[in-house]
């Protein structure tokens, strides 16, 4: 059962300066993003450089995709049990060990294994975002929360220059030697200024839940990631996806039925926590895109017509306005929450993104114009994304935020991995030839952005169907007995 903070935990909380704690998590979420973007600027060359097939240097991005979606569930209801900072810093542990293992690799296999290690850190954004609800006043959260939330966006801006520079001027595997020491400065910092949650939601860890959430995630991310590869229509495509289909249905039922779920799924039904999923799905794929258009659009040569010509370093550097956009926006979200409520937040978010993409469509012949429209979608993402925990951890229990903020942060990774697949293949069949070479056409490209635009229009209309949060009651404001059911109607403390 959760145990309430005494008086020796705020006197910590006072001894430990919030400013402090926020930054040292909000740090550690800027190094796993940074962490997600290390092999962007090699994805050309890694198949010379690790001497394998493209379809076989993809794995280096499909690994920490898969080991991202499994641990931040695990990682979440892990540290709701046994210590939030405990499971924060075996998230940076194993981000470090793959780093270390990177590093020291040329080839495909232990490349692969050392990116399976570093995905298992996508776990300390839901956890990092819970200390902050269990450590800091109310009048603190709101603007340290969207911190947390925006890190990944802020991480990816600012680590993508940074990244192609390393990439182009030293040696690639300097890259994962740099992350390891950011790794490890990360560590040092929780350590040093972030305190142990007193919260802790006890029980038995549910290993057949974690099983067969893993397995099922891992057939529906694996057939969305490689099936254009291996083809939309092919046995092993449709096979996976039929199997995915399966075993989550089998989970859900394992889920209801156990008396301590790794997902509380009555929790997760509640339609506040349903429809934010909804919504982070929508906007995780619509999020991506930008990723994914902008970088082709300004490395192509001029001689297309539409191309840029910027080289590699140039064009991580039109994107980092970006991530210092969301830094400084991140905290109009916490005012738009406070006055309004997270939900006008979101739908305001969604909005400013869709607005983004549809400005981006005709203004794509300029180095200033993409810059303009990313400071746009970044804006946006920040504002959406810093209210969606909030939303999420005013429908769940105070022992529960980090395995509910895991999934949330999971359902973000699912509408990317669909984002990829979707735009990937949309910019494969959508062409032009220049000097006997296919290369993505300009009509691929404003194509991409309408399809985000329209999605992030979908995530302001589904998130017009959340409900107002209503007065807590008493059933929900009593501590939950162990292994008792919470009422689906009941909304918790927020």
């Amino acid at each position: 059962m959760a145990q309430p903070p005494t008086s020796a935990t705020n006197t910590a909380r006072a001894h430990t300066g919030t400013g402090t704690i926020v930054a040292a998590l909000a740090g550690a979420g800027i190094t796993v993003s940074i962490m997600q973007t290390l092999v962007v600027p090699l994805i050309p060359d890694l198949p010379r450089l690790l001497g394998a097939s493209s379809s076989g240097a993809s794995w280096v991005i499909t690994a920490t995709l898969l080991t991202g979606a499994v641990a931040t569930p695990v990682m979440g209801r892990l540290g709701d049990m046994y210590g939030k900072r405990r499971m924060l810093l075996t998230c940076l542990g194993l981000l470090v060990a793959g780093s270390l293992v990177c590093a020291l690799s040329s080839s495909l296999a232990p490349m692969v294994a050392g990116r399976a290690l570093q995905g298992c850190a996508m776990g300390v954004i839901p956890l990092g975002i819970s200390i902050m609800r269990d450590e800091l006043p109310p009048e603190r959260m709101g603007s340290a929360m969207a911190l947390m939330s925006s890190s990944l966006g802020i991480g990816g801006a600012l680590g993508l220059p940074a990244s192609a520079a390393i990439a182009q001027n030293t040696d690639w595997h300097v890259l994962f030697w740099g992350s390891a020491g950011l790794g490890v400065l990360s560590m040092t910092v929780v350590l040093l200024f972030v305190r142990e949650s007193p919260v802790r939601a006890g029980g038995r860890f549910d290993l057949v839940g974690a099983l067969g959430l893993s397995a099922g995630l891992v057939c529906l991310l694996l057939a969305i990631s490689q099936g254009a590869d291996w083809g939309w229509g092919s046995a092993v495509t449709l096979g996976l996806f039929a199997a995915a289909v399966v075993l989550l249905l089998v989970w859900g039922g394992w889920e209801l039925r156990a008396g301590q779920p790794l997902v509380d799924l009555r929790t997760t039904a509640r339609p506040r926590v349903l429809l934010t999923n909804l919504a982070s799905v929508v906007l995780g794929f619509a999020m991506y895109a930008m990723s994914l258009v902008q970088p082709q659009l300004l490395q192509l040569p001029e001689e297309t017509g539409y191309g840029l010509g910027r080289s590699m370093v140039v064009a991580g550097l039109c994107l980092a306005p970006s991530g210092l956009v969301m830094m400084l926006v991140s905290p109009v979200s916490a005012r738009i929450s406070a006055r309004f409520g997270p939900k006008i937040s979101l739908m305001s978010g969604a909005a400013v993104v869709a607005l983004g993409y549809g400005a981006g469509i005709p203004l794509m012949d300029a180095v200033w114009q993409i810059v303009l429209v990313s400071c746009v979608i970044g804006a946006g993402i920040a504002i959406a994304y810093a209210a969606m925990p909030a939303l999420i951890m005013s429908a769940v229990p105070q022992s529960e935020t980090a395995a509910a903020n895991g999934l949330n942060t999971l359902m973000r990774a699912v509408g990317i991995s669909s984002s990829s697949a979707v735009v990937g293949v949309l910019l494969a069949n959508m062409t032009t030839d220049f000097a006997g070479q296919a290369l993505p056409s300009l009509n691929g490209f404003r194509t991409a952005f309408a399809i985000a635009a329209l999605g992030s229009l979908a995530a302001v209309l589904v998130a017009a169907f959340i409900p107002a949060h209503r007065p807590e009651r008493a059933v929900a404001a009593r501590p939950k007995a162990q292994g008792e059911a919470v009422p689906a109607d009941a909304e918790p403390a927020g």
